[in-house]
């Protein structure tokens, strides 16, 4: 189940984390929602496709969906019905969308392979995990409340909660708030290039996931970040190293 303490929207930042440079110890890792914490690609594929049946469009292959999902719903309404139909039409076939989604929101979404093990090996060190995401509070809130785990998340930040959403550092700031550790001491995973921008960005220690929706693996290496997994299972080793 969720807490009821996340931060309200907007909430103020009045003291920023600071990290030294040196990795005190781990207290806390914070995960990106879609494509590293949870595999929604399936749901979220599966309402564009509902769509497309609406619409008379041809349906879009599950793995071209897949890359698309980190991209956010204009990009998959830009997917399935092209680049040049408009505002009004591009907003109109959104909301359709994030409807559809939304009443299907987690027929077919699982915890990545590892996940559940990870944070069970998270809880019994008794380190935080929490989440810092780019999906509206409105799905991921619905979303969570069908999962459960070992521990529940410290925190879940969302684009309500931040002025200004990643790859800018506000949410793991925030985040690190919430969880009452520092920048040294909490790692981020993601797996998008703005996660890892958003993780260097607050000198965060970092973990590219590339098990998740990346349509070029070979790029993940040129992000930059500290730790580089195919696998959630390969996540706790590099923990304990730290």
């Amino acid at each position: 189940m969720l807490k009821n303490h996340y931060p309200k929207p907007h909430s103020p930042i009045n003291n920023q984390p600071t990290t030294t440079g040196i990795f005190m110890s781990l207290r806390a890792v914070f995960f990106d929602l879609d494509g590293t914490l949870l595999d929604t690609a399936p749901d979220l594929g599966g309402a564009l496709n509902r769509l497309l049946d609406v619409k008379g469009k041809t349906r879009i292959a599950d793995d071209i969906v897949r890359n698309e999902v980190s991209n956010g719903a204009y990009a998959l309404i830009e997917l399935g019905f092209g680049a040049k139909i408009g505002d009004q039409k591009t907003e109109a076939l959104r909301q359709e969308l994030l409807d559809i989604y939304t009443a299907n929101i987690a027929v077919l979404t699982t915890a990545f392979p590892g996940i559940k093990n990870l944070i069970e090996k998270l809880a019994s060190e008794n380190i935080l995990w929490g989440i810092a995401t780019n999906k509206p509070w409105v799905y991921t809130e619905p979303l969570l409340k069908h999962f459960q785990f070992a521990s529940e998340p410290q925190c879940v930040i969302c684009p309500e909660h931040v002025k200004t959403r990643k790859p800018d550092p506000e949410s793991l700031y925030l985040a690190c708030e919430q969880a009452g550790c520092s920048i040294a001491e909490a790692v981020y995973i993601g797996d998008h290039e703005r996660d890892i921008q958003c993780g260097q960005r607050a000198e965060m220690t970092t973990i590219a996931a590339s098990y998740g929706y990346i349509a070029d693996k070979n790029l993940v290496l040129q992000w930059g970040a500290d730790y580089c997994v195919s696998s959630a299972d390969e996540i706790w080793p590099i923990l304990k190293t730290l």
